[in-house]
């Protein structure tokens, strides 16, 4: 079968190759999934590149979550059937014509979910939503994040919004208000404006903002949290800028703010059973009735992985890239 495969870390671009490699068995509790479609995730090339919080033996597989087909069951799997079409968020090594994966772990895909949709629904969605979860709010509040026209971003709103939570979005440019706008996503501000600040009491009405996300790192950092009203929580979500966040003293002292990270991978483990159900369900059904948009920007097969990185680190790209095997 064929597989993408890295012997050195670096940029997926360069070091990511189809190598040939043998077809797994499933053991028991496992199924052999046959890959529709996989997407490509930020975690994704910073695992290749060697940067993230699970750095893989050489030469390594890739790829973490996946639409597949069930192609076989290993020994006590009883409530999955082959051919049914199932998704996994979590399974490393999706990157490939075939894998073996945790029965457990895999959800199965309703008809009423496209395989584009299904390929993405996992990661970034439940990661979105269990962070929304995770910051406590209620219908009218108000929460802001940055990096607001990135697929996090996009989906946070979407899902704040069928909440009835109010999202103050900030991106860096202004052309970012305008993407946003035209995909239904309002209370957008561009932090290159002088009066950003302004623009955002005005929107928020003076609202109190009692949580903010932040998905940059460096001075953005500080931008979130200079927001946030007394209490307020600020979230460590991703750094895509810098690995360091430079926030202010006095608005952390002042503030009396509580600064903590997410992990998708940790906060999902620790989400009891009943919970997570309904997460899945929820956002399934948000899916299906197209409050959650799972744009697509381009599929590409395993061997074109050099212009599907590419185009996935487009600035100003909307959708996910997806790879096909």
């Amino acid at each position: 079968m064929r597989a993408l495969i890295h012997s050195r870390f670096g940029e997926a671009e360069d070091v990511l190759a189809v190598e040939e490699r043998p077809v797994p068995e499933p053991a028991a509790g496992q199924v052999r999934l046959r890959i529709v479609l996989s997407p490509i995730h930020n975690h994704d090339l910073w695992t290749v590149r060697g940067t993230y919080g699970f750095k893989p033996e050489l030469p390594a597989a890739s790829g973490t979550e996946a639409l597949g087909i069930v192609d076989a069951l290993g020994e006590g799997v009883e409530h999955l059937v082959v051919g049914q079409r199932v998704a996994t968020g979590g399974t490393f090594g999706a990157w490939a014509e075939y894998i073996v994966a945790n029965a457990a772990g895999l959800i199965p895909v309703p008809d009423s979910l496209s395989d584009e949709s299904a390929a993405q629904l996992v990661s970034m969605p439940f990661s979105t939503i269990s962070l929304l979860q995770f910051l406590d709010v209620n219908e009218g509040d108000w929460i802001v994040q940055n990096a607001a026209n990135g697929a996090v971003g996009r989906m946070l709103a979407q899902l704040g919004a069928a909440r009835g939570v109010h999202v103050l979005g900030l991106v860096r440019r202004a052309e970012g208000v305008e993407e946003l706008r035209a995909q239904g996503i309002d209370n957008v501000i561009s932090t290159d404006q002088d009066d950003w600040r302004e623009q955002a009491a005005r929107l928020t009405g003076g609202a109190p903002i009692l949580a903010g996300v932040d998905s940059v790192g460096g001075s953005a950092s500080g931008d979130v949290l200079s927001l946030l009203s007394e209490g307020g929580t600020l979230v460590a979500f991703g750094a895509m800028n810098s690995p360091v966040m430079e926030i202010a003293s006095s608005d952390v002292i002042f503030k009396q703010a509580i600064v903590k990270g997410f992990w998708g991978s940790k906060v999902i483990q620790q989400l009891d059973a009943a919970t997570r159900g309904a997460l899945f369900g929820e956002l399934i059904q948000r899916v299906t009735d197209g409050t959650l948009t799972l744009p697509v920007a381009g599929v590409f097969d395993a061997a074109e992985i050099a212009d599907a990185v590419r185009l996935s680190m487009t600035p100003g790209r909307v959708g996910k890239v997806l790879l096909k095997f």
